[in-house]
């Protein structure tokens, strides 16, 4: 299989016109970060995406993790691998410099993710946790916690792991029954048992902290009772050195479809009634707490639908273009496959799509930079609400493309595709978790629905469609057919958004919402990447002939989209309309 080559020039583009969007090398805090720096730290994550990770998807995939007594060994060169990430200073390039960090902004740590992800998602999924691990302890933890967890997980000297599903509680948080006694020196006795919980147990690094939710003896019923606590695989010293097994104990590794070499394991706590952990923040709070992790979860598993629509494109794209079958349709010449026109439909679909979820993804990131840098009280508001809007969708819908681009790549290779000695089938056992992992497409689409649009009545999705019309109005006149398009499914949405507000308000059995709230979230998406594509080909068209092949062929792509994927919105908003029709009157008992 060929190796992933991150593509630069894709990146820095986007960059560019994320820059334009925000006017964030306005922010004093921000302003460093001048665009040569950034196109520097880029080419070495190239580097070692390329150098070191890529050639090791392939090795993970086919040799897995072992499992013995407890024990948990990864890959050939995984280990060196990861201490190799942690000596160059990937693992805490967006933490802050008093721990370690290099405290770059998100807007630089998305790319490098991306090529993370795109070259070997089995093996640096440690990394997304490690980030959100440490917000949870900067935003909650005591000074003594930041003391004592922080550098080492800046460092990579530690990993974190997220301990939150149990058997037979799936997705379903409220269910949780692992307890936490407290002891009566502030620390508590930990006793429950965990699933699917990524990197749990490992060889890589020398200590692994969960972050474990479980229950103290007094709290209330459901989610609301939940609280979060620190549980490290080896107890921690005053003075930082490790001490014994703290009684967590890994029973088992899953047998997956994909991402063999990330050990996906099953934790118990306490087997011994010896298992202590420090809780964070307060009691009944945890969720509060998990969410920043989580949230940061679900941007970085958006990005890995980018990843799996980057890899899907560059391995079919070279396939394409060195496969000869057929004749041409109207020369009757023996061609590359990349010459037959349904073939460049399914190239420039994942491209396109590549294309526009990377920039919207940049675009997230750039917002949390400046929602954490701005003086602008408003402003800040404003991104915030932003941002919370669009997680569950750029999740939900990133993820989902993902699965559909690394399906169209095998099926560019056709029968080679389905064949192990192309490699390519790995990219689709590996990404069918992402749609299921950190909440799936319909958890996050009754998020988007439930608590974003009506739990605000729909004001920040009416913003959002606000500024893709004011930006459809800036389009230059040749893209006119992208701007007519772009206002006319914005029109669409805000007009079915009134409605599920009117529904919302009368409808208590609410079967209508729940049923429409995925296609809403499509829709969403849809929009989403045509307005980047769009904004994308009207920096090409400024841009003259500077490039002037690059940049034609950027105008290409965002009018293939249109023309493909655009006019779905319309579709699926008649879907939303009539999303409970037939779901009342099927009796599922009689089903079988």
């Amino acid at each position: 299989m060929s190796d992933y080559i991150a593509p630069l020039k894709d990146m820095l583009f986007v960059l560019d016109l994320v820059r334009q969007q925000t006017a964030m090398d306005q922010v004093e805090a921000l302003a460093e970060f001048t665009p040569d720096f950034v196109a520097a730290v880029l080419e070495e994550a190239a580097k070692f995406a390329s150098g070191a990770l890529s050639p090791l998807n392939q090795i993970g995939d086919q040799q897995g993790c072992s499992f013995d007594q407890g024990t948990v060994t990864t890959a050939a060169g995984w280990k060196e691998a990861y201490q190799q990430f942690c000596d160059n200073g990937w693992m805490g390039l967006a933490m802050p410099e008093a721990i370690g960090g290099q405290a770059l902004p998100k807007s630089i740590a998305q790319p490098v993710n991306e090529m993370w992800l795109s070259a070997n998602l089995a093996f640096v999924m440690f990394h997304a946790l490690n980030q959100g691990g440490s917000e949870i302890l900067l935003h909650f933890g005591t000074d003594e916690q930041k003391q004592r967890y922080l550098e080492p997980l800046a460092s990579g000297q530690w990993t974190i792991a997220m301990a939150l599903t149990e058997p037979g509680a799936g997705s379903d948080l409220a269910a949780t029954t692992t307890r936490a006694t407290p002891v009566g020196d502030g620390s508590y006795r930990i006793k429950g048992q965990k699933i699917f919980i990524t990197y749990g147990e490992h060889d890589m690094a020398e200590n692994i902290v969960h972050l474990v939710l479980a229950r103290t003896p007094d709290a209330p019923a459901g989610s609301r009772g939940i609280s979060l606590f620190a549980v490290p695989k080896y107890r921690i010293a005053t003075d930082g050195s490790l001490g014994a097994s703290n009684d967590v104990v890994c029973s088992g590794i899953e047998h997956k479809m994909g991402l063999h070499g990330s050990p996906t394991c099953s934790m118990s706590y306490g087997d011994n009634d010896d298992c202590i952990g420090e809780l964070i923040g307060a009691e009944n709070k945890g969720l509060m707490a998990m969410f920043v992790l989580m949230n940061e979860a679900r941007l970085s598993t958006g990005m890995q639908g980018v990843g799996f629509g980057e890899q899907s494109y560059q391995h079919s794209l070279r396939y394409a273009q060195e496969r000869t079958q057929g004749s041409h349709f109207q020369s009757g010449a023996r061609v590359t496959i990349s010459q037959h026109p349904d073939v460049q439909r399914m190239l420039l679909s994942m491209h396109s799509q590549t294309m526009g979820l990377r920039a919207l993804g940049y675009l997230i990131a750039a917002w949390i930079d400046l929602s954490e840098h701005s003086e602008d009280d408003h402003l800040r508001q404003q991104l915030r609400e932003r941002i919370a809007l669009l997680t569950p969708v750029f999740k939900a819908f990133s993820t989902e493309q993902g699965n559909q681009m690394s399906y169209t790549c095998i099926q560019v290779f056709g029968g080679m595709g389905f064949v192990e000695e192309t490699g390519v089938s790995q990219f689709m056992r590996d990404a069918r978790i992402i749609t299921i992992y950190e909440g799936t497409t319909g958890i996050q689409a009754r998020d988007l629905v439930f608590r974003k649009v009506l739990g605000d009545q729909g004001v920040a999705l009416q913003h959002l469609l606000r500024d893709i019309n004011q930006d459809a109005d800036s389009l230059a006149a040749p893209l006119s057919q992208l701007q007519a398009s772009l206002i006319r499914s914005g029109a669409a949405i805000h007009g079915q958004l009134r409605t599920l507000l009117e529904m919302a308000a009368k409808d208590s059995d609410q079967t209508r919402l729940h049923a429409g709230s995925v296609p809403l979230l499509e829709a969403l998406g849809l929009l989403c990447v045509g307005w980047q594509l769009a904004l994308l080909a009207n920096q090409a068209h400024t841009r003259g002939d500077s490039d002037a092949a690059y940049h034609s062929n950027m105008i290409a792509l965002a009018r293939f989209y249109f023309a493909h994927e655009m006019p779905r919105i319309h579709a699926l908003m008649s879907t939303v309309a009539n999303a409970d029709d037939g779901l009342k009157d099927f009796d599922f008992t009689a089903a079988g």
